[in-house]
């Protein structure tokens, strides 16, 4: 009976632990990587806090990586994002551009001088091109 309760308890805490140290929100949201800033999520908190209660480490480790990823932040509304579509090789301009007004929810022209439509090799590498397109700087600035 002793022994019973030692492997459940030790399996309870090898469970409790895996999850802490693989970062709640980042299990929870995946679709949340890559996001610089925002409120934070009180569920992803108080689940990463959970990892406080068993061991420290854990929980650190949670919150480090849940803040490095990104996936500790709510969404907003502000905020760029990323969807994957795989796009014939055969689509005209047209039908993007229906695509790309049918998702945004507004009319979209792809004649302007300014827009630069380019094939990502990754998910990574758009995530990357996304950060480093300025999104949100004008709040930044507001704030220094």
């Amino acid at each position: 009976m002793q022994q019973a309760v030692r492997r459940w308890l030790t399996g309870a805490v090898v469970g409790v632990s895996i999850v802490a140290l693989s970062g709640c929100g980042t299990m929870f949201y995946p679709e949340r990587k890559g996001q610089m800033s925002g409120d934070v999520d009180p569920v992803v908190a108080i689940a990463n806090g959970v990892g406080l209660l068993f061991f420290i480490v854990p929980g650190v480790i949670a919150y480090a990586v849940d803040f490095s990823n990104g996936t500790i932040y709510l969404p907003s509304a502000s905020s760029a994002s990323v969807d994957i579509h795989h796009l014939d090789d055969a689509m005209d301009v047209a039908s993007l551009e229906k695509l790309l007004s049918d998702k945004a929810g507004q009319p979209v022209s792809l004649e302007n001088e300014l827009l630069v439509i380019e094939e990502m090799g990754s998910l990574d590498e758009a995530l990357a091109m996304v950060r480093m397109s300025g999104v949100l700087d004008e709040e930044r600035l507001a704030t220094m």
